[in-house]
């Protein structure tokens, strides 16, 4: 009887070992999920712009767009897996019990697939990588893309790290970091590598996506609320509660079309530059599902605000590539 039992535990526990490593993620996919890979977008969005906008103005080297691309992803992808570091330390992803594709993390360290050391090694090589690109573009291109990533590296860094976590401080920083480190200085960044001056036209033209990557990380605040009002993370949404915190929402993806029209009407960027009100359907998709999911968490199923979520990637996306296919028609249509 006890060797019968025994036999039964061994196969338990072999069938459970099986299941388990039919559903560890292959290499190249725990890669991308480890890194949030499909977040990339954020960062190559502005890169984009930036170097359209210097093509419109007559400076284009691929070489160089290749590498300032390169070491924005790598910054970003240190921001993705030091976020998951930082938020295991303090228990804000464990405390999240409604983890969705686009909050909550990766979830590789509490579902065992990567240990915190292991994650905490993978975010320090990204910021590595970054910044040796962006001191090989100082020196070979000028300078002032040093102060403009060191400005990066900051914000990215320090969005969750102690000793500031500027998302635990609260008060907006957090989101104004993501803004100013995914919008102006990256835009300038590219525009600087390319033409070797810094451009005022640039910094203005860089709102429209830093207004949208901003409401990307404000709408995922809110399936993450009971965690990060549990563990102190003082984001906009636990602060305001997701009642009113939903309007800010609407005025963020309102503000980002506002931008773009009174950029046109003031003569800052070109007519064609309008191409991103295309985009103003899916805006409308988003603000509407948000507006009527805001609270999925107390209400399941937690998906009901997965439709907002995406779409504002998909609108951030659409939207730089817009902007920069204005500038490049632009540029076009000028020769």
């Amino acid at each position: 009887m006890m060797a019968s039992e025994q036999k039964h535990t061994h196969d338990d526990r072999a069938q459970h070992a099986s299941r388990i490593s039919i559903q560890r993620p292959s290499g190249l996919a725990l890669a991308i999920r480890i890194l949030r890979a499909p977040f990339f977008t954020a960062s190559a969005v502005p890169v984009l712009l930036g170097a359209a906008l210097a093509w419109r103005d007559g400076y284009f080297h691929l070489g160089y767009l290749i590498l300032t691309t390169v070491g924005a992803l790598a910054i970003h992808a240190g921001l993705n897996v030091g976020n998951d570091y930082f938020d295991h330390l303090s228990g804000n992803d464990e405390a999240n019990v409604h983890p969705t594709p686009f909050s909550g993390g990766s979830r590789v360290i509490q579902e065992g697939l990567v240990t915190p050391r292991q994650v905490l090694a993978i975010s320090i090589a990204g910021y590595v990588v970054g910044i040796a690109i962006g001191l090989y573009l100082a020196a070979t291109r000028g300078w002032p893309i040093l102060w403009l990533g060191l400005l990066g590296v900051f914000f990215a860094f320090f969005n969750s790290a102690p000793p500031l976590r500027l998302s635990y401080v609260g008060h907006g920083l957090a989101e104004l970091g993501v803004g100013v480190g995914f919008g102006p200085v990256t835009v300038l960044g590219a525009y600087y590598v390319q033409t070797q001056h810094l451009s005022a036209v640039a910094a203005w033209a860089s709102l429209p996506v830093a207004i949208l990557i901003v409401a990307v990380l404000y709408i995922n605040e809110f399936p993450d609320y009971a965690a990060d009002k549990a563990t102190g993370k003082r984001t906009p949404v636990v602060i305001l509660g997701r009642s009113r915190a939903v309007w800010g929402y609407v005025l963020l993806i309102a503000a980002s079309y506002v931008a773009v029209v009174v950029e046109v009407v003031l003569g800052i960027v070109p007519l064609l530059w309008l191409l991103a009100l295309l985009s103003l359907p899916l805006g409308y998709r988003a603000v509407r599902c948000a507006t009527q999911c805001y609270d999925a968490d107390e209400n399941p199923p937690v998906e009901r605000l997965l439709p907002a979520n995406a779409a504002t990637v998909q609108i951030h996306l659409l939207v730089g590539l817009l902007l920069s296919l204005g500038l490049v028609l632009h540029g076009v249509l000028q020769m």
